[in-house]
């Protein structure tokens, strides 16, 4: 029996909810540590640079759930060292699952602590450590930017809810790909709604890339459809389809992102050849449901993770890694173009712990 079983009597706190779009403002990208040539003592000093203003921006993101994990684990200490009992673990429990971490994740951390120490004095840093070796391993993989094609254009597919930050993420995503010297042409497969056309209108003016769009109500596989016929016909190497925002629970939507795809995959066999999911940050646990929806729907291949910027938690990544094993390609850590930065487990792990001095297992 787990430990969250034994407790489940206890209330849950309630998820976060989703917070309204906001509008980011593309500037220059931000050129990951990995794109710099080790080979070269300039290079590798500018390489280190980038490192440590990603943990930055990684620390200033994840502020509300560092706070739960370093300054409200202190206080379950009351003194130097508690004993491991089932009051302890209890409280661990629940402060844990304020991250929106979930339950199984949870519970997964508060076994290996009762297995590792069970009925004896430890210590702030024990327990730290232990959370921190748990979330390495339950977020574990390799950096996963964009899969391009081997050869024509790369067709990237856009889904997620109303507010979520989907515009702003397939603007940074296309300015990404315009500052790599590729070009780029977006679609604006969000039909029904006039302000999120208008909005993309804006975001590729500004950014320097061609827009397809249709009529307002249109059938948005049509969208689809002459948008990567254009990028097929122009030489584009990225074409980027957003589509309509919709809640997960609407059936006769989200079969409409299946039809997106069987349009997409009558011009190129391969393509959509990635599906993106854009998840709010701050949205909590309501963003696995969303995981689930879209994945069954659209088989997503990759999350984007927007608004991480102090006011989320962050947590909810984990139980997603967790339970549809969909790899966290890039993260939205702020409102500029070059707070979108591929997701690094260790990085994202270690700005959770940097104020507290725990040095891993």
């Amino acid at each position: 029996m787990g430990f969250f079983d034994r407790f489940k009597s206890k209330p849950e706190p309630a998820a976060g909810e989703c917070m309204a779009a906001q509008a980011e403002p593309a500037e220059r990208r931000e050129i990951p540590a990995a794109e710099a040539d080790p080979t070269s003592g300039e290079d590798a000093a500018a390489a280190s640079a980038a490192s440590e203003g990603l943990l930055a921006r990684f620390k200033r993101g994840l502020q509300r759930t560092s706070q739960l994990l370093n300054t409200d684990i202190r206080d379950l200490f009351k003194q130097e060292g508690r004993l491991v009992d089932d009051d302890f673990l209890r409280d661990l429990f629940a402060l844990l699952i304020r991250t929106d971490m979930g339950t199984n994740p949870a519970n997964s951390i508060c076994e290996q602590v009762q297995t590792e120490h069970r009925a004896r004095v430890v210590r702030m840093e024990d327990i730290l450590q232990i959370i921190q070796a748990k979330l390495l391993e339950l977020l574990a993989q390799p950096e996963q930017p964009i899969a391009f094609a081997e050869s024509g254009p790369t067709v990237i597919m856009v889904v997620g809810v109303n507010g979520s930050g989907k515009t702003t993420s397939i603007a940074k995503l296309a300015r990404l790909f315009r500052d790599q010297g590729k070009r780029v042409i977006l679609g604006a497969g969000d039909t029904f709604r006039a302000a999120a056309v208008e909005q993309l209108t804006v975001w590729a003016d500004r950014v320097g890339v061609e827009l397809v769009k249709g009529e307002a109500g249109g059938d948005p596989a049509s969208v689809a459809h002459r948008t990567v016929a254009l990028a097929l016909d122009s030489g584009a190497e990225v074409c980027i389809v957003d589509t309509a925002g919709r809640l997960q629970t609407q059936a006769n939507l989200m079969n409409q992102l299946s039809k997106i795809r069987r349009v997409i995959g009558k011009l190129i066999p391969a393509a959509p050849h990635e599906v993106l999911l854009v998840l709010d940050a701050t949205a909590g646990q309501n963003g696995i449901s969303q995981a689930k929806g879209f994945s069954d729907a659209a088989g997503c291949t990759g999350i984007v993770l927007a608004k991480l910027d102090g006011t989320a938690k962050g947590g909810v990544v984990i139980p997603i890694r967790q339970q549809f094993n969909i790899p966290v390609k890039y993260v939205g850590i702020g409102e500029k173009a070059e707070d979108l930065a591929l997701f690094n487990p260790g990085e994202f792990v270690r700005a959770l712990f940097a104020d507290a001095g725990i040095p891993p297992r």
